[in-house]
């Protein structure tokens, strides 16, 4: 296990029964409030790719993909949930374990040919890393790759995500 990995994983809290009975949350917060941490996890996600975009997934993806995007000299654009956006709107949905949700960017946030960087905090079952991926490139731009803090590799998010790049920090 690299350096990396192990300053991660003894940073996430995990919190059981939340948001509901049999879940085990994954808390970022002790490892935000980490200054060397947080910045060693910014690096990881930004090493190896070059953007000129990159894209933070509502709401814990805005946190890190933010920080990445200053780092590279990118610009950063919110995927957001329906409805949160001022302006005209590209939307896709996909599904959920129990029922579907819908993710929106603005129709304007990436010129034709952009290379974009979609950075969350958990790659779970893929479903909104794979709405993001397709609102990318509905708009026109291209998908750099996929960086995530932590991927649940037991719920196969990968699977959802073929051809495409993916970086996790830690995969547990």
């Amino acid at each position: 296990m690299s350096h990396l990995e192990t300053t991660i994983l003894e940073r996430i809290r995990d919190v059981p029964d939340y948001p509901k009975p049999g879940v085990v949350f994954k808390d970022i917060t002790p490892l935000l409030a980490d200054h060397a941490a947080f910045r060693a996890v910014v690096d990881g996600l930004a090493a190896g790719f070059e953007a000129d975009k990159v894209v933070g997934i509502e709401a814990r993806g805005f946190i890190v993909a933010a920080p990445v995007a200053y780092r590279e000299g990118a610009g950063f654009v919110p995927v957001r949930k329906k409805g949160k956006l001022p302006a005209a709107v590209l939307e896709e949905s996909y599904d959920l374990e129990y029922g579907s949700a819908t993710i929106e960017v603005h129709d304007d946030a990436f010129s034709p040919g952009d290379r974009v960087l979609i950075v969350d905090d958990v790659l779970a079952t893929g479903g909104t890393a794979a709405a993001t991926v397709e609102l990318v490139r509905r708009a026109g731009a291209e998908v750099a790759g996929v960086a995530v803090l932590m991927e649940l590799a037991f719920l196969k998010g990968r699977e959802r995500l073929p051809g495409v790049e993916i970086r996790s920090l830690v995969i547990v």
